[in-house]
């Protein structure tokens, strides 16, 4: 089954079982989905929609960042909440071990020279572990080894 219409059965479920939090969060989603699909004028991958998801779960986690310095623990519990409902239907990512293991492997094989050779270390990385891994721990990891280098 596509993910889209998995999230479509979850997203009626849902509202049926009176849950609106997650009913909400999956129209959402779907919305998000849906405009990519008419802005581009073809059907989506998985994948791509995977992608679509992530931009939402990360839209999510600032807004999460935002209120807790804000000191809005209401609105924390409740985005927190719509971000687990979407993490369910997102691959498992990748761990930080499995990273290090890429960084250190890629480090070897390109022999960079510190960290004027970040990019083409990052973008090596990247490549390999693609969608299942945030960039963010991916940079924290390369930078950490290229100023041991």
């Amino acid at each position: 089954m596509a993910l889209i219409d998995t999230l479509r059965k979850d997203m009626f479920s849902a509202t049926k079982e009176g849950n609106s939090l997650k009913s909400d969060i999956l129209k959402m989603a779907i919305s998000s989905i849906k405009n990519v699909q008419i802005a581009s004028g073809e059907e989506l991958s998985d994948s791509q929609m995977e992608k679509i998801l992530r931009k939402e779960v990360k839209k999510i986690e600032d807004s999460i960042a935002q209120y807790s310095q804000m000191g809005r623990d209401d609105l924390v519990e409740k985005e927190s909440a719509q971000l687990d409902v979407l993490v369910e239907y997102l691959p498992d990512q990748i761990s930080v071990d499995d990273i290090e293991k890429v960084v250190r492997g890629k480090i070897e094989e390109l022999k960079p020279e510190g960290m004027r050779d970040m990019g083409k270390v990052m973008g090596a990385v990247m490549n390999e572990v693609g969608e299942n891994a945030d960039g963010n721990t991916v940079r924290e990891i390369v930078q950490k080894y290229l100023q041991e280098a």
